[in-house]
């Protein structure tokens, strides 16, 4: 056989990550789904199993800071080009946004984003003919870019309108304006151990914060951390491991976690000693959950159903506790999950509220006579909140509020309302490095049954 005359072309190394996320952020952005049904499970992007993990990891941080400054990097674009972005190829949008991000917040050097960018458009029979423009804007946006920003610095453009709105109206502006900032920042990889967080915070590099997790900036695949194949640890932001705390001894009591996958708050209560049924609606969430309780080690009972129903057909049993994680916006979780804060909408509230108070009301019923009843979400919205419970409370008169006391949540008064009940912001737990300070916005309320 003749030897090969020309070798085979061969892709620019790192175009195939930008073109996932190109792929990525077309889903959030025109398609409207989310960044987790894309990056795993049965849904995820195809493309996914090719990519290294160096890769990977480069793909998800493009997709992340994109989103993040989303509002920002419309804005420089927009002074950017003269006619606006064509409509008639999705890619180009995809392209300057990804090399604009690079260009202005990320460890590329620019001629590397310009050129991958170029190729990314030139790689799309629809926006091939528009290289010669993202390379001209993208080699604009390195020499004028930063000034762009500096001048909206203070609009805050990467939250919704709507979002930063109701933040103000309820919070206040300089709270809401500090929830912005804070939600601007990678987050930092928080994990809850089942034993010496102090020595699993210096094996991890990281510290331990005053709650007791632990926290460090490792990257990389979680699964390749020490203590994970072992089970001593699993993933869990500092504010999501508070409700289940809040329970006091449970040793040996009938606990139902509601809404339990992906299972850290009931890895948490059978840790501590709990007998627990977890519940979940979604069996790809519950085998999920299966597979972390059995690396960690640790068992409870599986029930996969829609919680309200559930405990609708289990009145009578009385349960000791019920852990009522609601499904809600998420709105305190958009700096770990950006797309939240693009693709929600006000309008979604009100459902979620009205879903939120038939599972408490169907909670308060399944519980026994002293039991206790501990509702969170993960949301900054007051309906999914403080007047989720207020409204059960009027309605209730079985049900009564036991405050939550600074010295269960390490002193830290700030993340307690005026009613005792927790309220953790994105702009709490400051910190010396932005990286490693924050928390996601959980609500919790501790209510115990009279009789």
């Amino acid at each position: 056989m003749p030897p090969q005359r020309f070798a085979l072309p061969t892709e620019a190394p790192g175009l195939a990550a930008r073109r996932i996320a190109a792929d990525i952020l077309d889903g959030v952005l025109h398609k409207h789904r989310t960044l987790d049904e894309q990056l795993d499970g049965a849904a995820a992007h195809p493309g996914l199993k090719s990519l290294s993990d160096r890769d990977r990891a480069l793909m998800r941080r493009l997709v992340a800071t994109i989103l993040r400054r989303l509002g920002t990097l419309g804005h420089v674009l927009s002074r950017l080009l003269d006619r606006g972005i064509p409509t008639d190829a999705p890619r180009v949008q995809s392209a300057l946004l990804i090399g604009a991000a690079q260009i202005l917040w990320m460890d590329v050097p620019d001629h590397a984003a310009v050129d991958l960018s170029v190729r990314l458009v030139q790689s799309d029979r629809r926006a091939a003919k528009y290289a010669g423009l993202v390379n001209a804007v993208l080699r604009r946006c390195a020499r004028e870019g930063q000034p762009l920003i500096d001048e909206v610095k203070s609009r805050n453009l990467d939250v919704a309108p709507w979002l930063l709105a109701r933040w103000s109206a309820h919070y206040g502006e300089t709270i809401a304006r500090d929830i912005a900032i804070a939600i601007g920042q990678e987050p930092s990889f928080d994990i809850t151990v089942k034993s010496n967080p102090a020595q699993w915070a210096t094996r991890l590099h990281g510290e331990t914060l005053p709650t007791g997790s632990v926290r460090t900036l490792l990257q990389g695949s979680v699964t390749t951390l020490p203590g994970f194949a072992e089970g001593q640890w699993w993933v869990q932001d500092a504010a999501a491991a508070l409700p289940a705390r809040l329970f006091g001894d449970i040793k040996n009591k009938q606990i139902v976690d509601l809404c339990a996958a992906p299972g850290g708050k009931t890895a948490q209560l059978v840790h501590a000693g709990a007998q627990v049924t977890a519940v979940d609606r979604s069996p790809a969430r519950m085998a999920r959950l299966r597979d972390n309780l059995t690396r960690l080690s640790l068992s409870a009972e599986f029930v996969v159903a829609d919680g309200a129903e559930w405990l609708g057909q289990s009145q009578g049993a009385g349960f000791d506790g019920i852990l009522l994680d609601a499904p809600c916006t998420s709105t305190g979780t958009i700096r770990r999950h950006p797309d939240i804060g693009w693709l929600r909408q006000e309008s979604d509230i009100a459902p979620l509220a009205a879903a939120q108070k038939r599972l408490l009301q169907r909670a308060v019923a399944a519980l026994r006579p002293g039991g206790t009843l501990i509702y969170c979400t993960c949301s900054l919205e007051p309906e999914e909140g403080e007047q989720a419970i207020s409204e059960l409370l009027k309605s209730e008169s079985a049900m009564q509020r036991v405050p939550i006391a600074a010295s269960e949540v390490a002193g830290l008064s700030e993340i307690l309302n005026r009613d005792g009940d927790l309220r953790t912001l994105p702009c709490h737990l400051p910190h010396a490095d932005p990286r490693l300070g924050g928390l996601d916005g959980f609500y919790a309320a501790r209510l115990v049954r009279r009789n």
